[in-house]
């Protein structure tokens, strides 16, 4: 991992279009020190020898540098149009220290899986909602795009509350080609009296499951702040809700069991679920730097051919 990907190195930074290109700058330079070795040549224009290809397909050149069997693909099997959907309710503009919000930190991680994205000439789209879907930027691979994609990035401001299963159910409807749907929320629950977290977290499972019914292929970031996932707090405490305003006091020591339990009995609930549907499950947090997070994009990438 470089400083590059660190939260905490690209706070100075203003610019939302240099940020991101140090996180991918130096995520495909981690790329060749890594595990994942050879990844990124896979990741451009070519796959994984299996079973059965065409020995004649095999790029020697390749598996010269790589020491693995790699095919070129076809220029069909490269088309990939990824939409990025990212929460836009108050709640995604939390934050407990001096890193990035929880939205921050998402339109960094977007911005960046559109460089990637728009690098490999795969067509990207963006979708925001909050109790609803907004106006969309529609998928394009020219390089033009990235300043459009950029440009509605910075300009997006986290307000209001939210109603994820409805908006998913929006984007199910909206698109009409198989694509790769990327979510960036917190996934936190409404406060609907009338209904629980877990049946709202079924709620949106099932929304998921509808845009899974329709050929897509999703991945779920899951964005906290880090105080929401470490509770770093002790005593008499005031929490107030972003999107009601409601404010609560609880005794922080004695509530942090409960809590955590509780926040891990959610993530699960979710991990679950997603798994049940072959959805990417990704747990983030805005102290963890972005290079796991591109990871798991180029891996669902790379299981879609």
């Amino acid at each position: 991992m470089t400083a590059s990907l660190s939260p905490e190195s690209l706070q100075q930074i203003q610019r939302l279009d240099l940020r991101a290109r140090m996180v991918v700058r130096g995520f495909l330079q981690g790329l060749h020190h890594s595990p994942y070795h050879g990844f990124s040549v896979q990741f451009s224009e070519h796959r994984r020898y299996n079973r059965g290809d065409d020995p004649k397909l095999i790029d020697w050149l390749v598996y010269a540098k790589t020491d693995k069997y790699y095919t070129k693909r076809f220029e069909a099997e490269t088309n990939l149009i990824g939409y990025l959907v990212i929460d836009l309710s108050s709640s995604m503009g939390f934050t407990e220290s001096q890193s990035m919000t929880k939205f921050e930190y998402a339109t960094c991680l977007a911005a960046a899986l559109t460089y990637l994205m728009i690098m490999q000439q795969d067509p990207v789209g963006l979708i925001t909602f909050d109790q609803s879907v907004h106006a969309a930027l529609p998928a394009r691979s020219r390089r033009g795009h990235v300043g459009d994609v950029l440009a509605k990035l910075t300009n997006l401001k986290p307000s209001g509350s939210t109603d994820l299963p409805a908006s998913l159910t929006q984007v199910a409807a909206m698109l009409k080609q198989h694509s790769l749907v990327i979510l960036f929320s917190d996934l936190w629950p409404s406060d609907d009296p009338e209904k629980t977290w877990q049946q709202q977290v079924d709620e949106t499972i099932s929304a998921l499951a509808r845009l899974r019914h329709a050929g897509h292929d999703v991945i779920v970031f899951h964005v906290l702040d880090a105080a929401e996932v470490e509770f770093p707090y002790d005593g008499p405490v005031q929490f107030t809700d972003a999107e009601s305003g409601e404010s609560v006091s609880v005794d922080a020591t004695g509530f942090r069991e409960d809590y955590l339990r509780t926040l891990a009995e959610f993530r699960n609930a979710y991990r679950d679920g997603c798994n049940q549907l072959q959805i990417d499950f990704v747990p983030l947090d805005t102290s963890m730097p972005f290079d796991a997070a591109l990871t798991q994009y180029l891996l669902q990438r790379q299981s879609m051919f």
